[in-house]
């Protein structure tokens, strides 16, 4: 699943929880822990509105582009002047 999908499904549970949380109220009243349940839900809406806005659109939909490795050995003139790792150079003797 891709970022934007994760990002539009999360949406649509947060709209659910808004409607559930409408519905709450119209039971539950005024009350100071249905003050902070309205209060936690709509932060959860800012958050994830300024997570969406951070997000980069063009990021999710651009391509990968595919890298063919040759099956040709390496020339072997590109390692004329490398040490070997742990070595040390040819022309040395290790400690």
């Amino acid at each position: 699943m891709s970022l934007h999908d994760d990002l539009t499904s999360v949406q649509r549970r947060l709209d659910d929880l808004m409607r559930c949380v409408a519905r709450l109220d119209e039971h539950a009243g005024d009350t100071l822990d249905m003050k902070r349940v309205r209060s936690a839900a709509s932060h959860l809406r800012e958050s994830l509105a300024l997570l969406q806005d951070s997000v980069p659109a063009a990021a999710d939909h651009r391509e990968r582009e595919m890298v063919t490795i040759p099956d040709a050995p390496y020339d072997r003139g590109l390692w004329a002047d490398a040490e070997d790792e742990g070595l040390g150079s040819p022309h040395r003797h290790a400690p």
